[in-house]
């Protein structure tokens, strides 16, 4: 019998209220064995096309065969498909916005076409990607309708963008920007202030701010001590200038 996989949950629910521990339970009912791992719920709220690039970037690290449930969808409950993307490392569950679209090394994309016996409209993470997920790892047969990459949501989307897609709890700024494509000798600029790189925190004087390749290969703005959301009153979406 083949091995159930790891499952890995990435929302923008936030870590109050029932709705992980419902969509974890969801996943327990039909997997059992498969172990179910937070890896994000404070994703961009309502913003598949800020927490697509975020996604990409946090998923990178993950062990091979994942499930990742994914869900940042502020049209549930409408027209828009649920989706199975699957890449070279792992498989996604997910909604038709845009959310899934960016991620590397797409082999196939499907349409679930499986419907539980009940589900409510407006919490598809619980009732219908949780155990979609969950049927995935355990290696149960899901029914699907093959759909083409280019017929999704975002496709056409760029590669990076040059906005904030997430601001931690330190008040780091990640962007959309692939660090490795971004050459150490440019500035950034960010609410009239010119950023140059370092290599980390301990790397410039205190409440000296920077940017820097962050641990999920993002470009990220950043000060040593201080936060730099607050130093520059920033937030998701707002866009940053490459010198």
């Amino acid at each position: 019998m083949d091995p159930v996989r790891p499952i890995f949950l990435f929302t923008d629910f936030g870590w109050s209220g029932p709705y992980v521990g419902q969509m974890i339970g969801a996943m327990i009912a039909v997997s059992p064995q498969s172990p179910v791992v937070s890896l994000m719920h404070d994703a961009p709220a309502m913003r598949p096309d800020l927490a697509a690039h975020l996604l990409a970037a946090c998923c990178r690290h993950l062990p091979g065969a994942s499930v990742v449930g994914a869900g940042v969808d502020p049209g549930v409950g409408g027209e828009r498909d649920a989706l199975i993307v699957d890449t070279r490392e792992a498989s996604f569950v997910g909604p038709d916005n845009g959310l899934l679209a960016r991620l590397p090394g797409i082999k196939q994309v499907r349409r679930i076409d499986w419907r539980p016996s009940a589900m409510s409209s407006s919490f598809h993470g619980r009732d219908l990607f949780a155990p979609v997920a969950a049927r995935l790892a355990a290696q149960r047969a899901v029914a699907t309708t093959p759909v083409a990459p280019d017929g999704m949501i975002g496709h056409d989307w760029p590669d990076e963008i040059r906005q904030i897609v997430f601001v931690d709890a330190y008040g780091n700024l990640m962007t959309g920007m692939n660090a490795k494509k971004i050459n150490k000798d440019r500035s950034l600029r960010a609410s009239g202030r010119v950023l140059r790189y370092a290599e980390t925190f301990c790397h410039v004087p205190r409440g000296e701010l920077f940017w820097y390749c962050n641990s999920q290969g993002l470009v990220e703005i950043a000060g040593n001590g201080v936060s730099a959301a607050g130093v520059l009153s920033l937030a998701p979406g707002d866009e940053i200038l490459l010198d």
